[in-house]
């Protein structure tokens, strides 16, 4: 279930609204709670079992960090005990089958021939937006034991917390200290309410209109056979993902910041215009924002920041963000993706605040930052190596030689692509971030939100491709 179906939005939120807001106030978080889990379990039921297993263990280890009279000893004990279960069932579910296939390889490397692992090695489902609640709740552990947070009321509450469906499989990654005093006392309104919906009927709109547009055409182009993609549709393909990417993670971060204030809830926002970047630096200032704070309090400055020395400031940003990519999925392009983000990272800290680059006009600096974006997107797009170096080099005109050449292009350049890449770049540099936009709600945009979203429902009928792209993370 996805928040772009019509089983969401006819009967999934209706009903869940009517229960959360027909409970007594006592039983609110056990309500969402319930309704949560029903959500996440859509897609495999069994899965809830392991988000309430995670919930459990946490729980509990923020017992163990808070509990009267505990040692310091006890109390990092009762975190490691979270971050290792946490990580162990994050490595188990998403990198074992990539850990086999490289085991095969490297095997076979060395000489070893050929090494046949069980095949349930290579058959591991992965459960839907684990990344997202493994590192959410392991939060919670951790900013306990820094002291940065106090401990959940209850079982329930902490559970609500975790399992809370608006954020649960895509984001934003929140923190339990953010939303601690909320789940303790918060307000329903109608204005708030009202502001919900306007915010989540504007995220609907751009994930129908300008996200689903995108990703045809960018299926179109990374699907391309050997030599059927010229240069202008490889660079059209790779500028579509990029809005697709964009407009479809943003859309989501609208929809669940809407779905939380129409519950009481207040989400920290998750982007900032990113395109609008004159620098990656500044791009992972805006660009999932819930995630890049995420890697910098709980792995940048604990391996020690920028406060070790140069050498190992450089060092640290490259992990962070090779973990980063790694983070986003089990495969070697994922890496490659994050290396280059980091080694971009580390050159930008190394040429300085009066460099050559930093003196170039505005303009320059976020057409250049897009440009590199984009070559970083290959590989985040690509299904292996083979595809992504195929891409790069279609990029740079050695492509386009097949007969079935003409036929992409011919379809790639009808009037109303054009119309929907001019649209997304227009709203990409023209306008403001949603939160500026809607910052404050007025009976115009309610009405506007209103008019979007009902065109876009009717819009969703037509539409046969209609993936989140982040839940495969």
């Amino acid at each position: 279930m996805v928040f772009s179906s019509h089983i969401f939005v006819f009967y999934f939120l209706p009903l869940a609204l009517l229960l959360y807001y027909g409970s007594p106030r006592g039983l609110k978080h056990l309500m969402l709670t319930l309704v949560s889990y029903v959500f996440y379990g859509w897609w495999n039921p069994w899965f809830t079992l392991l988000m309430l297993g995670s919930t459990a263990i946490d729980y509990a280890c923020g017992k163990m960090i808070c509990a009267e009279g505990a040692t310091p000893k006890q109390q990092k004990t009762g975190m490691m005990l979270s971050v290792v279960s946490n990580l162990s069932i994050l490595a188990f579910f998403k990198y074992t089958t990539f850990l086999a296939g490289n085991i095969s390889l490297l095997a076979q490397w060395l000489g070893f021939g050929h090494v046949a692992l069980p095949e349930f090695f290579y058959n591991i489902v992965l459960p839907v937006g684990i990344s997202f609640y493994t590192f959410q709740s392991m939060s919670y552990s951790i900013d306990l034991y820094r002291g940065h947070a106090v401990p959940a009321k209850n079982f329930v509450d902490f559970a609500c917390y975790v399992s809370m469906f608006p954020q649960l499989v895509a984001g934003p990654i929140v923190r339990y200290g953010s939303v601690a005093d909320q789940l303790q006392e918060r307000e329903h309104t109608v204005e708030g309410f009202v502001a919900g919906f306007t915010r989540f009927a504007w995220g609907f709109a751009k994930k129908i209109i300008l996200a689903n547009p995108m990703g045809a055409i960018a299926d179109q182009c990374f699907g391309a056979g050997e030599g059927a993609l010229s240069a202008p549709m490889a660079w059209l393909g790779v500028m579509a993902y990029a809005f697709q990417i964009y407009y479809d993670f943003s859309a989501y971060s609208d929809m669940a910041i809407g779905l939380g204030r129409m519950f009481g809830f207040q989400f920290p926002e998750n982007f900032d215009s990113p395109y609008k970047s004159k620098s990656i630096t500044e791009f992972w200032r805006r660009w999932h924002t819930s995630l890049s704070s995420f890697l910098r309090d709980y792995l940048y400055i604990p391996l020690g920041g920028n406060r070790k020395g140069t050498g190992r400031t450089y060092a640290n940003l490259l992990l962070v963000m090779l973990i980063g990519g790694l983070w986003h999925g089990s495969q070697w392009t994922f890496v490659v993706w994050g290396a280059i983000h980091g080694l971009m990272l580390a050159f930008e800290r190394f040429m300085g605040r009066d460099s050559w680059y930093a003196r170039l006009p505005n303009t320059g600096r976020v057409a250049l930052t897009f440009v590199v974006v984009l070559f970083t997107w290959v590989f985040f797009r690509a299904e292996n190596f083979e595809v992504a170096t195929r891409y790069l080099a279609a990029m740079f005109g050695r492509g386009g030689g097949a007969d079935s050449a003409a036929i992409l292009t011919g379809y790639l350049l009808r009037p109303a692509n054009y119309l929907y890449v001019a649209l997304c770049a227009a709203i990409c540099w023209g306008a403001p971030r949603s939160a500026e936009l809607l910052e404050v709600i007025t009976p115009a945009k309610v009405v506007l939100g209103i008019v979007l979203f009902v065109f876009s429902l009717g819009l969703m009928f037509t539409q046969g491709f209609n993936p989140f792209l982040y839940f495969q993370f």
